[in-house]
C-alpha cells in the first residue's frame, strides 16, 4: 500500500517535501484536539502547480484560508493540543476517506485539476504514505493515549469556507458541523448566537457524511467522543485582526 521506506525518506528529506503535519502543544492541558486538516496550499515543484495558476492556488479551492492562524490562536489561548496540515488539499484531502471520489479531486468547485486526472495507482498510493496516513497516525496515536489514559477529549476540526459558492452568496458567518454531537454543538451554536451581529447556523455550509467526511466520523463518531467541525467565513479570518475577533468568539464559545 506504501512506497519503499527510502523512497519515503528521500521525499521527506527534501525541503520541498516538508513533514507532513505540524503538532502543537500535544501535551496541552485542554481536552480539546484541534485538527486543521487544510492549513496549507503548499504543492511540491515537481506537481507543476497541478496544472493551475499561482492565483489559483491562494483561493479556497487549494486550502482553507485564515485556519491555519486561527487554530494556532487557539491552540495558545486554550492550551489545546492542534494538528495541522503541511500540504494543500488538492494533492490529497487529509478530510476525506481514501479512495473516496473527493480524496484526489478531479475538479474543485468547477475548476478541473489537469495534475489529478489519470493519475496512476502508484502515485495515489505515494501521496497517501506521504501525506494522509502519517498526518493521521499523529491524531490517532494521541487520542489512543487520551482515551486509554480515560482523559476528557472533545475533536475540533477548524475550518473555513467561501462567501460564494457556484454563485449562491452565504450570508451566515460560521457554521457548526456535527453527527451526534448535539449537546456541544448546540452549546457552541448558542454562545456564538449571543453576540448579537454573529450569524451562526447548524450543518452548513454542508452536513457530516462518512463518505465525505474523515476527523468526525473517525475520532468522535466511531470513538463516542464529542466532536463537531467549526466552519468561518474565510473573508472573516483573512487578517490577523479578524483572526484575533474570531479566537476570542470561539474561546468563549467554548468555556
Amino acid at each position: 500500500m506504501s512506497s519503499p521506506p527510502h523512497t519515503l525518506a528521500a521525499n521527506l528529506a527534501a525541503p520541498d517535501w516538508p513533514e507532513p503535519v505540524v503538532v502543537l502543544n500535544e501535551t496541552g492541558s485542554s481536552p480539546i484536539v484541534l485538527i486543521c486538516e487544510h492549513a496549507s496550499n503548499h504543492i511540491p515543484a515537481e506537481y507543476g502547480q497541478l496544472g493551475l495558476t499561482p492565483s489559483s492556488l491562494r483561493e479556497h479551492i487549494a486550502w482553507d484560508i485564515g485556519a491555519a492562524e486561527l487554530t494556532r490562536a487557539l491552540s495558545r489561548r486554550l492550551d489545546a493540543a492542534a494538528f495541522l496540515g503541511t500540504y494543500s488539499r488538492l494533492l490529497i484531502d487529509l478530510n476525506r476517506p481514501l479512495g473516496s471520489s473527493t480524496s484526489i479531486p478531479l475538479v474543485s468547485e468547477g475548476r478541473q485539476i489537469p495534475g489529478n486526472h489519470d493519475l496512476s495507482r502508484e502515485e495515489a498510493q505515494k501521496r497517501a504514505a506521504l501525506i494522509f496516513t502519517p498526518f493521521h497516525n499523529r491524531v490517532g496515536a494521541l487520542v489512543s493515549v487520551r482515551k486509554g489514559s480515560h482523559q476528557p477529549i472533545t475533536i475540533l476540526a477548524i475550518h473555513s469556507f467561501a462567501p460564494v459558492f457556484h454563485g449562491v452568496p452565504r450570508p451566515f458567518h460560521v457554521g457548526v458541523v456535527f453527527d451526534k454531537s448535539f449537546t456541544l454543538a448546540l452549546n457552541i451554536l448558542g454562545r456564538l448566537r449571543a453576540h448579537g451581529g454573529i450569524i451562526a447556523e447548524a450543518n452548513v455550509p454542508y452536513q457530516i457524511h462518512p463518505d465525505e467526511d474523515y476527523a468526525i466520523p473517525v475520532y468522535a463518531t466511531a470513538e463516542d467522543i464529542p466532536g463537531a467541525l467549526i466552519e468561518i467565513r474565510n473573508d472573516c479570518i483573512a487578517d490577523s485582526k479578524g483572526v484575533d475577533l474570531w479566537t476570542n468568539y470561539l474561546v468563549e464559545a467554548l468555556g
